[in-house]
């Protein structure tokens, strides 16, 4: 299933995309795409519906993220072997993980604001595991019985206040709209191996990222597993895992997001994202 979330800001409703691309209402089954929506015996039910006898969305209305009431937004860093060459730093013994707010979290197509100051807002195409069972302590083996889908996050970064601000990630990594996420969630039915998806970026249909889950470092089921050592994991909670070389830092000279541009984001089988970059409000 692809489930989404549409509507305007704030009062997003549920739905699905059904074979033909037809957006669906869900409405009379569930009253959002929440964490308890996202429980296996829950996704079950959505899944056992005929999606031709649910009403059609007239219009082509806006897409929120496809979750809602998000819990955690954890990431990982220095994910991918060559993005970790093209940043002329170490692989990693084990995932660098850092949090996202929830706060900066926006729709797939929302604006993304140049944050006020900014002179190295980045963008970062990654692949995101969407939890769909509470996971504490869980076996490698185990952790794909925890995952409910997958999505396309944008993990935008202001570079200077991540790198050149003191402290941790964080500063860079939440401003508001730093987190577009969609359009829809795919259940992991129908992505059966999430690691060898293709995936890109352009900006301005400039391609700056051309990449592939091939090259990332830990896993989907190590990554679930190892994150659930630090901290539980609950259904709706989302993790983003890295980005393929092509980022603004890694151009040389490094090339920066600018007030007007437009990012185009994709990931085979996950759909695309497009967002304008605005000045902060």
């Amino acid at each position: 299933m692809k489930l989404v979330r549409y509507g305007e800001v704030g009062q997003e409703k549920p739905g699905l995309v059904d074979g033909s691309g037809v957006l669906r209402g869900l409405s009379d089954f569930i009253a959002d795409i929440t964490g308890e929506a996202l429980l296996p015996e829950s996704l079950a039910r959505l899944a056992a519906l005929d999606p031709a006898e649910l009403p059609a969305v007239e219009g082509s209305p806006r897409f929120g993220a496809p979750v809602g009431g998000i819990g955690k937004f954890v990431c990982v860093g220095l994910n991918y072997s060559d993005h970790a060459e093209e940043a002329g730093m170490p692989i990693p013994n084990e995932p660098v993980l850092f949090m996202k707010p929830t706060s900066c979290i926006v729709g797939p197509n929302d604006d993304v604001e140049i944050p006020r100051g900014s002179e190295k807002t980045d963008w970062e195409v990654e692949l995101g595991i969407i939890i769909g069972k509470p996971a504490k302590y869980v076996a490698v083996e185990d952790a794909y019985a925890h995952v409910a889908g997958y999505c396309i996050v944008n993990d935008v970064s202001e570079r200077a206040f991540q790198l050149e601000r003191g402290g941790q990630w964080d500063k860079g990594k939440g401003c508001d709209t730093f987190g577009p996420i969609g359009p829809w969630l795919v259940t992991t039915d129908e992505i059966p191996d999430p690691h060898v998806l293709d995936m890109w970026l352009e900006v301005d249909g400039r391609r700056h990222q051309n990449g592939s889950t091939r090259t990332m470092i830990f896993s989907v089921p190590f990554i679930v597993s190892y994150i659930s050592q630090f901290m539980s994991l609950q259904p709706g909670d989302i993790i983003t895992t890295g980005t393929p070389p092509g980022v603004g830092l890694g151009h040389k000279p490094p090339v920066y997001l600018k007030a007007g541009q437009t990012m185009h984001l994709f990931i085979a089988g996950l759909g695309e994202q497009r967002q304008r970059a605005v000045p902060a409000r």
